[in-house]
């Protein structure tokens, strides 16, 4: 398996790509940490999930500094380390620029970027003082190609590509290393509203010509977390079947 003895942590996991992330480090032997916002979310994903392998989880609000070191002093005290910080967590508010408020600009960076920076600065000490860790972070082929009334949400995947490369080159001297997954169009609970001609175009737009599916971006998150990629870093790996 390849997360024997490894212990991951996952945030926005109570659902959709989160969630499919994590059962999947279950079933490759991780134990797992879960975050997500409301803590009822949180303890129904773990009733699920416990059936995969250990796993825990608690509430932890990323955009909180503070909670969120509070969050992995838990993980740690709770599994004795942690070696694999998965990035997942994200948002979306959804406007044409023009119509767009500046909350919606302001949280969805507060969210995307922001708390990317605050999980990983709470898990890199551990990770520097075991001279071993792998961060992979949520980017969106979005940032590559823009998309119509995303200008919030593609600026916060952009920079997490450059957060990336940069964060990578600091700490792999670490045995740290840092990646990103950039997903096209993934099938999840919320695209399944798209009307059945918006949704047919969209899968024209792919080369591939299907949606992802959650399991093609957790099998991403994986290899890129496990050593079966230890010399990539400081890259982002895009998941859009061709679409870019």
């Amino acid at each position: 398996m390849l997360f024997e003895g490894k212990v991951a942590i996952v945030t926005g996991a109570a659902s959709g790509i989160g969630f499919g992330t994590s059962k999947r480090f279950l079933q490759e032997g991780a134990k797992v940490a879960i975050c997500d916002v409301r803590q009822e979310s949180v303890d129904a994903a773990v009733e699920q999930l416990g059936e995969y392998g250990t796993v825990c989880g608690f509430a932890n609000d990323i955009t909180n500094r503070a909670g969120c070191d509070e969050f992995v002093k838990k993980v740690v005290d709770r599994f004795g380390k942690v070696d694999i910080l998965i990035n997942n967590a994200g948002i979306t508010k959804d406007a044409q620029f023009y119509k767009m408020a500046d909350d919606a600009f302001r949280k969805v960076i507060e969210v995307n970027l922001f708390g990317t920076y605050n999980m990983s600065k709470a898990v890199v000490p551990y990770m520097m003082e075991q001279r071993y860790g792998k961060i992979v972070n949520a980017s969106s082929i979005a940032c590559i190609k823009g998309n119509f009334g995303q200008s919030n949400y593609a600026s916060s995947k952009a920079a997490l590509m450059s957060f990336t490369r940069s964060l990578g080159r600091e700490l792999g001297k670490y045995g740290i290393n840092v990646n990103a997954v950039a997903p096209g169009f993934i099938r999840t609970p919320m695209t399944d509203v798209i009307p059945p001609n918006i949704m047919q175009q969209k899968i024209e737009s792919i080369p591939l010509r299907r949606t992802g599916e959650i399991s093609d971006v957790a099998a991403a998150y994986a290899f890129l977390a496990s050593d079966e990629a230890a010399f990539i870093n400081a890259t982002t790996l895009i998941v859009d079947g061709g679409m870019h």
